[in-house]
């Protein structure tokens, strides 16, 4: 028995089956969870919970952020020391304003999805992301994924 548990270890390592990323649809519904969420609890306690890496916003490489329209960091699942920065200027590989391209997303329709160039952590590439942004009152969620 415990060599039959083994070999699915294996077989998951090697195809990458066990460390498979989050698709669009559930960083989309992450977003959208993420909003209602507010809604339920006030955006104080919403943005304690999104930026706790062990609560119910982080879901293998997903998880939720949110940023004002002037580009600061309101809460971050992904790495907490980034809350409170401000992230306007930030460019991707390719030099595209990704936060700016966010916000211009959620201001004019409300929410969509913006494509950008990033490192992913787990394969320290640089690899295509996607991210869904989601307008709330004067800033925004988004969650995103790595296209491979």
């Amino acid at each position: 028995m415990k060599r039959f548990f083994v070999v699915i270890l294996a077989v998951f390592f090697l195809t990458g089956t066990a460390f498979a990323g989050g698709t669009a649809d559930e960083a989309k519904g992450l977003v959208e969870k993420a909003a209602a969420y507010i809604k339920a609890n006030g955006k104080d306690k919403a943005f304690a919970e999104f930026t706790d890496q062990k609560g119910k916003f982080v879901d293998r490489d997903l998880y939720i952020f949110a940023v004002n329209f002037k580009g600061l960091t309101l809460a971050h699942g992904g790495n907490a020391k980034l809350v409170g920065k401000d992230m306007f200027g930030l460019k991707d590989a390719d030099d595209k304003l990704f936060i700016q391209s966010f916000i211009e997303v959620a201001k004019t329709k409300g929410s969509g999805w913006v494509d950008y160039k990033w490192a992913n952590p787990v394969t320290k590439k640089i690899e295509k992301k996607s991210t869904y942004v989601m307008k709330v009152d004067d800033y925004f969620l988004g969650c995103g994924i790595y296209k491979n």
